[in-house]
């Protein structure tokens, strides 16, 4: 009997070890479905803050999620509720499953499950049903062979990334956003809670659609949490106070444009990490919308502001709303080809100083004057004689610019352009003198780089928007022509009702009142804004001066809470008044250039600039000398065409400021501006 014994026992030794190592390789033979699964993709800000990302291909939101992700309190009631012997099990807990085989026994129907989280998982990786006996035997096995590949962290993570939450909402991450508006790094009991509750039925759990059924099943986690000692009872109770939320949340859609260009330029990417700052981005776009609509109907705006020390984009504002269809909102207008009007006038006064052929206290005409058959005249279509250079530049006045830009070359400009990372769009490809004053194609990022590299003291500064980006730095003006920019260009008012700050800027209007700019920067940041038609119409009265600076300073006033000053001037630096610089440098006298009179041009006979008119009858409008017929404009706008008479009557011209021109027929001009009272 003994010896039969001991056989018995071998042989149950040997079946038992034979066993185990049959049940071993099932395991270690099945089929682990694919762990890596789509996520969105994520565009962050330079701190890693969510600024867009977008639905994976079956239109789901399902965002990559580690444990590093999540508060604490989410896994650990998780955990508690779900599976409190998830860190000792190895995918099955036989414990839990005799306890529910057991209930269900007693009271003829299922009273508790007994999956572990891992076996939620393996539902989870094959969209497996729980009812069917060999969907649970194969979740016991898929659940078991996870465990032997992976970590807990890991098996949590795909908890994480694939728990359905209702709707197209997967993961913790997306499911905090939709309904708490916030990552999961930091959550309140009561938000955690609600993250426990949902997925065990997220379809007649969403809170936004069955609130009470959320608020119920939140409030039943809470009270577990406390006997599992998760939580205090002061803690739950108060927590029970917390209503559920009761909407689901748009998902963060900052920078739409470069979100949308990153993506595409980048398909294999899942994660882009920029250099904009979310706050700023989202203050700037609310701005760029407010500014639009004030200035009118179908008008789009773009801001750009970037630290020119690194070239660092910050902010990148592409239109005044990405779904504002009447303003062409999904138009990229950072990016666009437009003409820059007068912002291009710097660079030409900088090339100037560095050739030696003015200062800005030089002596420079500003009278008619015709370069071959062209015949540049000022916007305004006045003429102040002798001026200095840098007075010349802060009226931005066109008929001294043209000059130095003869005498430099059109295409040293164009060229110092493209060596400032600018890309010049020139008609016919052939540079001329009307370069300086904007024709040629531009965009808004051009400017940023060409005022950035003025802003770095003559430097180029590749403007980049992703981090870990290289460039190589170039020359454009010496350090003395760059920082005698800088100080002509921070003597220009504000303007009006705008804050007193210490800016160097310039604004820009495109011929026909298209394009309204204004560029500026300190001694950190340089910004850029355009206003204008996506389309290319003209916007009648339009001016950078007036649309396009009062939101540069706004923009100026939304990076920081102060400006950072210029730098000072470099020692090679020449300060001296007219009297005291070199003889050649006194006065600029053009080589080819034929200046003329221009006494037979209309002039306004009244109302005289500057006036204060009554006006209850009309306007009286009087000109004389110029050829008929002539045209009348008022703040830009015609309103009287192709009259030949002397003198017009413009009716109900309403009270305050006024800028009327008129235009005879050779195309001459003359404004005035007044007030009406």
């Amino acid at each position: 009997m003994r010896r039969f014994g001991l056989f018995l026992l071998a042989l149950a030794l040997f079946l038992g070890a034979a066993g185990r190592d049959a049940f071993d390789a099932w395991v270690d033979a099945t089929d682990i479905p694919v762990l890596v699964v789509e996520t969105s993709v994520e565009v962050l800000d330079r701190e890693g803050r969510l600024l867009r990302a977008f639905t994976v291909a079956d239109g789901r939101w399902r965002m990559a999620a580690r444990l590093a992700d999540v508060d604490p309190v989410y896994p650990a009631m998780l955990v508690a509720f779900e599976d409190k012997r998830f860190h000792r099990h190895h995918g099955v807990d036989w414990l839990a499953m005799l306890r529910a085989t057991g209930q269900a026994v007693q009271n003829g129907r299922v009273v508790s499950g007994g999956s572990t989280l891992t076996m939620q998982v393996a539902r989870l990786l094959e969209d497996g049903t729980t009812g069917q006996m060999a969907g649970k035997i194969r979740q016991f096995r898929l659940a078991l062979a996870l465990e032997r590949e992976l970590s807990k962290e890991e098996i949590l993570s795909i908890y994480f990334e694939r728990a359905p939450f209702g709707g197209n909402l997967e993961g913790v991450r997306a499911a905090s956003l939709a309904y708490f508006g916030k990552e999961p790094k930091r959550l309140t009991p009561a938000q955690a809670a609600l993250l426990v509750a949902i997925p065990q039925a997220p379809t007649s759990r969403r809170p936004d659609r069955h609130n009470q059924n959320a608020t119920v099943a939140r409030d039943r986690v809470l009270a577990r949490m406390v006997g599992a000692g998760v939580i205090d009872a002061d803690t739950a109770e108060a927590a029970r106070t917390t209503p559920v939320p009761a909407i689901r949340r748009s998902f963060p859609a900052y920078a739409p444009h470069l979100a949308e260009r990153l993506q595409a330029e980048h398909p294999l990417r899942n994660v882009h990490l920029t250099t904009l700052d979310r706050d700023l981005q989202a203050s700037l776009e609310t701005l760029a919308a407010e500014a639009a609509s004030a200035s009118g109907e179908r008008l789009s705006a773009a801001i750009m502001v970037a630290d020119h020390r690194n070239g660092e984009v910050l902010a990148s504002v592409g239109s005044a709303g990405y779904l504002a269809e009447e303003r062409g909102g999904w138009l990229d207008m950072t990016r666009a080809l437009r003409s820059p009007g007068s912002t291009l006038k710097p660079l030409v006064y900088g090339l100037a100083f560095d050739a030696g052929l003015a200062h800005p206290e030089t002596l420079i005409e500003d009278r008619p004057v015709s370069f071959g058959r062209y015949a540049p005249v000022n916007f305004d279509g006045l003429y102040r004689g002798t001026v200095r250079v840098r007075r010349a530049l802060q009226m931005s006045l066109n008929i001294p610019v043209v000059a130095l830009t003869e005498a430099i070359g059109p295409a040293r400009l164009v060229s110092r352009l493209e060596r400032a990372g600018v890309t010049p769009v020139i008609p016919n490809d052939t540079p001329g003198l009307a370069v300086a004053l904007g024709g040629v194609g531009v965009t808004l990022e051009d400017l940023i780089r060409l005022y950035g590299a003025i802003a770095r003291g003559g430097v180029s500064m590749p403007l980049h928007d992703t981090l870990g980006f290289e460039f190589e730095e170039k020359r454009i003006l010496t350090d003395v022509s760059a920082w005698q920019l800088g100080h002509i260009l921070s003597g220009m008012p504000p303007p009006p009702h705008a804050a007193r700050l210490k800016l160097a800027y310039k604004t820009g209007t495109s011929y026909g009142h298209r394009d309204a700019w204004a560029i500026g920067f300190d001694g950190r940041h340089v910004a850029g804004v355009w206003i204008g038609r996506p389309d290319g119409t003209a916007v009648p009265g339009a001016f950078g001066g007036d649309l396009a600076a009062p939101v540069l300073f706004q923009t100026f006033g939304r990076i920081g809470p102060r400006i950072e000053p210029l730098s000072p001037p470099p020692a090679a630096a020449l300060l001296a008044a007219n009297a005291d610089l070199p003889a050649p440098l006194r006065n600029f006298r053009p080589r080819n250039a034929v200046f003329r009179e221009a006494a037979d041009a209309p002039k306004l006979a009244f109302p005289p600039d500057g006036a204060e008119v009554e006006a209850y009858d009309g306007l009286l409008l009087k000109v004389r000398d110029g050829t008929p017929p002539f045209s009348w404009l008022a703040n830009g706008a015609p309103v009287i065409l192709q009259t030949r008479q002397r003198e017009s009557l413009l009716p109900d011209p309403g009270k305050g400021f006024l800028d009327l021109s008129v235009i005879d027929a050779e195309g001459r001009t003359a404004r005035v501006s007044i007030r009406l009272k």
